[in-house]
């Protein structure tokens, strides 16, 4: 089959390298000089594109685009206008109404689209995912979900747009809805309109809350997802991949109730490669990606509903 990567630079190369391991890497579109230079160095007779226009007028029927974000939209519309199968990486556009037309496109084409919400192929959180599904934590009341470090700032997006697209899918995937309510707070300390630190508070149809705090300007690295529920609670560190089942809760008395805690969990797969895998698949057998377009639109709104409480809070 293979597929085209889009784009070489800091996220593409590890696209690149993934297809290739797995045997389906057709080629590179690259306008940057010296990446293509090191695409033909580090993978002989791999071919490499200099336009993307050259690239859609081929038979590569695939095509995963790992560009700066603001190109997103307009490279993924003109792939599926070309009749190709698309992999974008996140965020999939940077407006609702831009990530509604790809969509609608993907449908009308009978095309394959998916988004790069690589925190979905964590094995950890799929292990979440059904462990929640079986009751063994009893009625879910709220999630915390925090990634922060001393990050790659971005003048494009924000820092929701840029770290908080992966933790938006994870909450939503999670919970199974999209939520009723966003309230949003962000501050700007090193750029003019470009929020750094932003607390997200989301409230679901069915009672369930969670909150995300993401900041590129903070003295250490956290990724850590808390859950918590009527019967137990469970966290989840990305940096270690284990999963740590607590049996504590407050009983119906309001007594705590401590049984002691223990490691649930390990994951130890790469969830890039799965994630690469999985869109392979989904071409082959042309199904439904679990980050399809339409979970994608889901998170893409609420940033959007976030970013409007920004713009208001400045008002």
């Amino acid at each position: 089959m293979g597929v085209a990567v889009v784009g070489a630079g800091n996220w593409g190369r590890n696209l690149v390298r993934t297809f290739h391991r797995l045997g389906e890497l057709a080629g590179v579109a690259e306008v940057d000089l010296e990446l293509r230079k090191t695409i033909h160095s580090q993978y002989p007779g791999v071919f490499v594109w200099r336009e993307f226009s050259e690239l859609l007028e081929s038979d590569v029927p695939a095509l995963a685009i790992a560009t700066p974000a603001q190109t997103h939209y307009q490279l993924a519309r003109e792939a599926l206008l070309a009749g190709k199968d698309v992999f974008v990486e996140k965020p999939m556009a940077l407006s609702r109404a831009e990530a509604e037309e790809l969509l609608k496109l993907a449908t009308s084409k009978n095309r394959i689209l998916m988004a790069g919400h690589l925190l979905l192929y964590q094995p950890a959180i799929r292990w979440l995912k059904n462990h929640i599904a079986s009751g063994a934590i009893g009625e879910m009341a709220c999630l915390y979900q925090e990634r922060l470090k001393l990050g790659r700032v971005r003048s494009a997006e924000n820092v929701l747009w840029s770290f908080g697209v992966h933790d938006i899918a994870v909450l939503l995937y999670l919970v199974g809805e999209k939520p009723q309510e966003v309230n949003a707070v962000g501050r700007c300390f090193l750029q003019e309109g470009i929020e750094d630190d932003v607390h997200v508070h989301l409230k679901f149809s069915g009672g369930v809350q969670a909150h995300l705090h993401v900041s590129w300007l903070w003295p250490e690295q956290r990724r850590r997802l808390a859950i918590v529920g009527s019967k137990a609670m469970l966290t989840y560190d990305e940096l270690s991949q284990e999963v740590v089942l607590h049996k504590k809760r407050i009983t119906p008395e309001l007594r705590n109730r401590d049984e002691g805690s223990k490691v649930v969990f390990r994951g130890n797969e790469e969830p890039l490669l799965l994630e690469c895998r999985h869109f392979l698949e989904c071409v082959a057998g042309r199904k439904e990606p679990l980050s399809c377009g339409r979970s994608a639109l889901e998170v893409i709104e609420v940033l959007e509903r976030a970013g409007k409480q920004f713009r208001e809070d400045k008002v």
